[in-house]
């Protein structure tokens, strides 16, 4: 056969043949013929073109005297496309800094597939690893299920979504379709081992049964190109020829095995195939409904049908639920297939529409996104969506090393996978304004995600804004998680309030009704629901009586998991403090003051008696100096014992998450007992001073207590500046990246919630947020010079002067703003409306700069202090 020929459908696979796989660009096909000429050395013009590659390596490599400016002249002819390239289109270049990859394995549970910005539709391959599938794609060794349509990125618990997978099988055995496997459990096949390849809007992996697969999405559709080399394993592993006939399915299922109800169609004649199922979240309660419509194009079809099970039926095009409830489409594996003939040109193309509305919704999705089922030009299109997102930043690559800035620009790609755009979507209710999904949750991402989108895409950011709001407008309650239209699991505290706050302190604005905003935060403070496991706050009786919610109390208004009456405790302080400032900025001062004061109440639960203790050796209890900590207390005042170290790396780590019995959540007292971001004056104060707060900080981070991979670790790297030592928070962030905080398929310490890239990106920029504040804690960026888009269209710039790239010197010196001298450690969000210029210089200690009280980021005692006029007489 002819070099590049395609084979006809008596080519047969075979099993004893290994070769291996090269990720290939984005946009370049997968496939490549094998049925050429084997012998070792290429023919004519073939083996010339090879001698001419080795001539040209050798130059390039070797050292050889006097061949400098030959290599100079041609790395300029081989660079010379892609330069031209990306003068054409400004801004893709960063995205070769960006590794979807980094967080699939060792718990990240990131989503590595395509996607648009906030993009519903996010195809990728799915394992079957239960332990790590979360976001469907697994950087292991475990089989692939198929490729699915809908996605979360970084959710830790049960596999989310993955509605609709197709799987591909190059032919049947023996060509009898019976002989093909079609359920999940079956079907699953092997991957060539670091196959994956990942951009931005781009996604491919090879199979072990000579199937390659890449994928790209629109807004609302996924659009796959399967190619089939020839010289790998059957994809059942028998040594049984298989027909050159490539068979797809489409499978009703999601991830976590939830469908029920549904439906399938097949049209033999055009190949689409719809369907629909009703689903159930997974980390809430509910169900939601899904649909798809899936075409093909590249090669004729030879037979069609539907499957239930293992079981197909080629009489049968269609699979539905009876009206009358006489029958129901079976759980488990069900959906449609069709055979092709072999491809004209070695690769079929599928794109599959999405929708929560209807199945023809879906269908019109994806004619309207993807009209022309071009692969290359739909990859095109999502990579110019994010290499616009990403312009708002420009970093100094200079004397960087490549690994940190794959680290930081990855990071930030990953903070806008979600929430996801479902506007137009909507299932549950007609509304004018957006709808955002997949909050998931706001206990983790409130800390850094969204403050960070506030900076560098307020327009995604005001869109979520108003979407939380029309949630209350037509649910009643403002979701502290929400996924597939489902009320998600309260983790903590009613954090919405604090992301509106934020919203409203940083000028994030446009179309927001601030007066139904107001109610709703209101009404997480004043209304207790039926059931504070999904929405809301629970206990506010007590809490609203005594200042504190009691281990032991008994709460007649309303259900909900009686527990964490710590970590509650001090976030619904928190939240109070949000929803004051929000009071004062409308001018209701009655409601401030209500709520500065129960801003206080975490003080109610502070034990100065507890002492610390921990085990050494096999049996030694031995005791820190440390005294003073979170404490549960019950009813009557008194208080109850929780081991201060209790849910952190160093004792029992895993006791406390959602279904604990204890009193704080995914952390310990330690942890929790610094978490008065409202009033850090006071909190130093309750510890002994700034050296004593900062001397317990240090050995919070030094002595293995601290989890870097829960959101609510974050804020305490960069505490140090309220006890004058803001060196020290530049030092534990160049601590943690990038040990923890790097390029591995394990980079991230924890689920990225997408909110584990806000905090290394903020960290490497320089500055962090402490969220429902107007403050922003500074330390010295990670690169020479960081700009990032003000609102205004100019440049917020910060910039090291004497920039030392192996960052002994990380210490800021003295810093100008605008070419004045500038003292704070901490910094307004203005910087970041109006633009400016904010200069270091650095050195290898820490130094005077910030360290005068007046330098500190601001806490809000009450009541206030009101210095003595006196003294100043």
């Amino acid at each position: 056969m002819a070099s590049g020929a395609i084979p006809t459908s008596k080519t047969r696979f075979r099993k004893d043949s290994r070769a291996a796989f090269r990720p290939r660009r984005p946009g370049q096909p997968l496939w490549r013929s094998k049925w050429a000429n084997r012998s070792i050395l290429p023919r004519g013009r073939g083996r010339l073109a090879l001698y001419l590659f080795v001539f040209v390596v050798v130059v390039l490599l070797v050292p050889v005297p006097g061949l400098g400016s030959l290599r100079q002249l041609l790395l300029g002819i081989l660079l010379f496309p892609f330069s031209a390239s990306s003068r054409s289109r400004p801004g893709r270049e960063v995205l070769k800094y960006i590794d979807p990859l980094i967080g699939t394995a060792n718990g990240g549970h990131v989503f590595p597939g395509a996607s648009m910005p906030y993009g519903m539709a996010k195809p990728v391959a799915d394992s079957d690893d239960r332990r790590e599938n979360a976001a469907g794609y697994v950087q292991d060794v475990s089989l692939i299920r198929g490729f699915s349509q809908l996605h979360d990125s970084g959710t830790g618990g049960s596999p989310s979504l993955g509605n609709f997978p197709l799987f591909v099988h190059p032919g049947c055995p023996l060509d009898d379709i019976t002989m093909c496997s079609f359920s999940a459990r079956s079907r699953a096949v092997m991957r060539w081992p670091y196959s994956a390849s990942a951009k931005p809007g781009y996604f491919s992996l090879r199979l072990k049964n000579s199937v390659a697969a890449e994928m790209t999405a629109s807004e609302h559709a996924s659009l796959y190109r399967f190619s089939f080399p020839d010289e790998d394993d059957s994809e059942n592993g028998q040594d049984i020829s298989v027909e050159y006939s490539p068979l797809i399915l489409v499978d009703l299922q999601d991830q976590d095995n939830s469908r029920h109800n549904g439906g399938v169609h097949v049209d033999p004649k055009t190949g689409r195939i719809t369907g629909d199922g009703d689903f159930r979240p997974s980390f809430g309660t509910g169900v939601y409904e899904a649909y798809f419509c899936a075409d093909f194009q590249g090669a004729k079809i030879r037979r069609s049908g539907v499957f239930m099970g293992d079981n197909p039926h080629e009489d049968r095009q269609s699979i539905e639920k009876d009206p009358e409830g006489k029958f129901n489409v079976p759980s488990g594996s069900a959906g449609g297939w069709i055979q092709f003939e072999p491809p004209t040109n070695g690769h079929i193309l599928a794109r599959v529409g999405m929708s929560f509305m209807s199945r023809e919704q879906a269908c019109e999705n994806a004619e309207r996104e993807i009209p022309k089922l071009d692969f290359d030009k739909t990859v095109e299109k999502v990579q110019d969506a994010w290499a616009d997102k990403m312009s708002v930043i420009e970093v100094n690559e200079a004397d960087i090393d490549p690994a940190l800035l794959v680290t930081f620009w990855s990071g930030l790609y990953r903070t806008m996978l979600s929430p996801q755009d479902y506007t137009g979507e909507n299932q549950l209710w007609e509304s004018k304004e957006p709808y955002f999904d997949s909050f998931y949750c706001i206990w983790d991402s409130f800390r850094a995600q969204h403050p960070l989108l506030s900076i560098i895409d307020p327009v995604a950011q005001t869109r979520m804004v108003r979407a939380l709001i029309d949630i209350y407008r037509f649910l009643g309650k403002l979701p502290d998680c929400r996924m597939s239209f489902s009320k998600g699991f309260t983790q903590g505290g009613s954090n919405a309030d604090v992301v509106i706050g934020d919203a409203y302190l940083k000028g994030i604005s446009d179309g927001v009704d601030w007066a139904t905003a107001y109610e709703a935060v209101v009404s997480d403070a004043e209304v207790e629901p039926k059931s504070w496991n999904t929405e809301g706050r629970g206990n506010l009786v007590s809490y609203h009586q005594l200042g504190y919610i009691p281990s032991d109390d008994i709460d007649h208004n309303g259900t909900g998991r009686n527990t964490r009456s710590i970590s509650r405790t001090v976030e619904y302080a928190y939240d109070d403090f949000a929803i004051a400032q929000l009071a004062k900025g409308l001018g209701n001062e009655a409601d401030y003051r209500k709520y500065m004061q129960r801003s206080t109440n975490w003080k109610n639960l502070w034990n100065p008696h507890q002492a610390d203790s921990y085990i050494q050796g096999p049996e030694e209890v031995r005791w820190s100096k440390f005294k003073g900590f979170l404490q549960p207390r019950l009813l009557d005042g008194s208080f109850a014992h929780h081991d201060t170290r209790l849910c952190s790396p160093v004792h029992e780590m895993h006791k406390c998450y959602l279904d604990t019995r204890w009193a704080t959540y995914e952390g310990s007292p330690w942890l929790y007992s610094f978490y008065v971001p409202q009033d850090m004056a006071a909190l130093v104060e309750t510890m002994g001073g700034k050296k004593a707060f900062v001397e317990r900080l240090q050995y919070f981070h030094e002595s293995g207590i601290v989890y870097m991979g829960n959101e609510q670790s974050f804020l305490p790297v960069f505490q140090f500046h309220y006890g004058g030592r803001p060196g020290l928070s530049s030092y534990w962030a160049h601590q943690y990246i990038p040990s923890l905080f790097n390029t591995t398929y394990g980079g991230i310490p924890g689920n990225d919630d997408c909110a584990m890239g806000a905090f290394s990106g903020l960290a490497m920029m320089g500055f962090f947020p402490v969220a429902g504040q107007d403050v922003y804690l500074l330390t010295a960026p990670f690169f020479s010079e960081v700009k990032v888009r003000a609102r205004n269209g100019g440049w917020a710039v910060i910039r090291i002067l004497n920039f030392d790239p192996t960052y002994h010197a990380k210490y800021i010196q003295h810093a100008t703003l605008n070419g004045k001298p500038y003292t704070k450690s901490w910094i307004k969000h203005d910087f970041f409306v109006q633009g400016g210029v904010l200069e270091y210089v650095v050195g290898i200690g820490e130094s005077t700069w910030g360290t005068k009280e007046e330098d500190f980021p601001p806490s809000w005692p009450w009541p206030p202090v009101v210095e003595d006029a006196s003294k100043s007489l």
